[in-house]
């Protein structure tokens, strides 16, 4: 399941994911609001928690990231992922070298610095 994060600041884009995570969680919640997020702005800031409660990813989710941050690839601003997971904190740090923004990860519990970081 995939759901906004609210509150957040003028040009900063939030998900967070929790249970299974499918393909029409992408197709439904973040590419909509990556498209909202976009209209509005030349770039943003993308927050992506994978929360506590995660449990994983279908294939079908993990195809739709990637076509999610290839077609917006140059859309992005900085992006911090915010996870407890390790194989996601890895798979991240191996992937940020090709992504043309700062990526950063963050604990679950440093979830304020994320925002605070993005914000900056």
């Amino acid at each position: 399941m995939m759901k906004i994060i609210p509150g957040l600041p003028e040009g900063v884009v939030g998900v967070e994911a929790s249970g299974d995570v499918t393909g029409e969680d992408y197709e439904s919640v973040l590419e909509p609001a990556v498209e909202r997020g976009l209209k509005g702005h030349a770039k943003i800031r993308f927050l992506y928690q994978i929360g506590r409660e995660f449990t994983s990813f279908t294939a079908g989710a993990l195809w739709d990231d990637a076509k999610v941050g290839m077609r917006h690839m140059t859309g992005f601003e900085k992006c911090a992922v915010v996870t407890d997971v390790k194989w996601i904190r890895d798979a991240v740090n191996l992937f940020r070298v090709v992504i043309p923004c700062p990526v950063k990860v963050f604990d679950n519990d440093a979830l304020a610095v994320a925002k605070a970081w993005l914000s900056a």
